[in-house]
C-alpha cells in the first residue's frame, strides 16, 4: 500500500480541505483501528516533507491523467476541486452560492499593496494611493481579507494590517510566495513616523526635559567624560627690571 494512496482516500472522504496537520493527525489517529498493523505504525511517524512529496507526486498524476478534477493546495490545506470546464454540470446538481459582489478597482489596489507590504498601517497604505482607505478598509475586514496582526512601534501605535487565509482562497493560492512579482511596488519608500519618545525603563516618570527619541539615545555618550583641571601658567621666573 502507497502513503500517495492512503492520502488520496483521505481526501476523497474529507467533507472539507486537509491541512498537513489534520493529515498527520489521521495517520496517527489509524492506530487505533490497525490492531497492531507494522505499516500503519510506522506512517504515524510521517514527517511533513514526506507528505508534501507524495501529495505532489499525487497532484502531477492526477493532473497527466486528464480527469475532471484536480489536486490543489489552497490557502496550505490540500483538497480535490473540479475543473473549470465542469461548472455548468456542476452547478445544475449542487446549485449556486451566492457569492458577495466582486471587489471594486480601489479594493483590489488596496488589497495588493496591503499583500505584497505586509504587515502595514492604514496611513502607509494612504502614502501609496495618495487618497483615504477608510471604506476601503472597512470593506476589506468585513470580507475577512485583511484583518488587524499587531501594532506599530510608532507614536500612537496605529494598527498593523495583513492579509488572511480567506485572501488566499479568493484568489487560489498556496501561500503568499505564489504572488506574481511586483518588485516595482516593494521598491517604494514610506515614510515612517517618528517613534515613541523612551526614558530610562527604571523611572516611573520623567522630566520632559530628559526625554529623548531613540537616535538621540544612541547617539549619546555611554560614560561620563572626566573633567580635566586645566594646570594655571606657571610664573615667570625672570624678575622684571628695576
Amino acid at each position: 500500500m502507497d502513503l500517495k494512496f492512503i492520502l488520496e482516500a483521505l481526501l476523497f472522504s474529507a467533507q472539507k480541505p486537509l491541512s498537513l496537520k489534520e493529515i498527520r493527525d489521521a495517520l496517527a489517529g489509524a492506530v487505533e483501528h490497525a490492531e497492531g498493523d507494522e505499516f500503519v505504525l510506522a506512517l504515524k511517524k510521517t514527517k511533513e516533507p514526506e507528505l508534501i512529496a507524495a501529495l505532489e507526486q499525487l497532484a502531477q498524476e492526477h493532473e497527466a491523467a486528464a480527469r475532471s478534477y484536480r489536486l490543489a493546495c489552497i490557502a496550505g490545506s490540500w483538497q480535490f476541486v473540479t475543473q473549470p470546464d465542469y461548472a455548468p454540470w456542476v452547478k445544475a446538481l449542487v446549485g449556486v452560492k451566492a457569492r458577495p459582489p466582486r471587489l471594486l478597482h480601489a479594493a483590489l489596489e488596496t488589497l495588493a499593496i496591503i499583500s505584497y507590504r505586509q504587515p502595514m498601517t492604514r496611513s502607509e497604505v494612504e502614502q501609496i494611493r495618495g487618497v483615504s482607505v477608510d471604506g476601503t478598509m472597512q470593506t476589506l475586514l468585513e470580507r475577512g481579507l485583511v484583518e488587524q496582526s499587531g501594532r506599530a512601534e510608532v507614536v500612537g501605535r496605529p494598527a498593523l494590517y495583513s492579509t488572511t487565509a480567506a485572501f488566499l482562497e479568493y484568489f487560489g493560492l498556496r501561500s503568499l510566495e505564489e504572488l506574481p512579482a511586483a518588485d516595482e511596488l516593494r521598491r517604494i519608500v514610506i515614510e515612517k513616523p517618528a517613534a515613541p519618545l523612551t526614558a530610562d525603563p527604571g523611572l516611573a516618570t520623567v522630566p520632559p526635559e530628559l526625554l529623548q527619541t531613540p537616535v538621540e539615545a544612541e547617539a549619546a555618550p555611554t560614560a561620563e567624560t572626566e573633567s580635566v583641571e586645566t594646570p594655571a601658567p606657571a610664573e615667570s621666573e625672570t624678575k622684571p627690571a628695576e
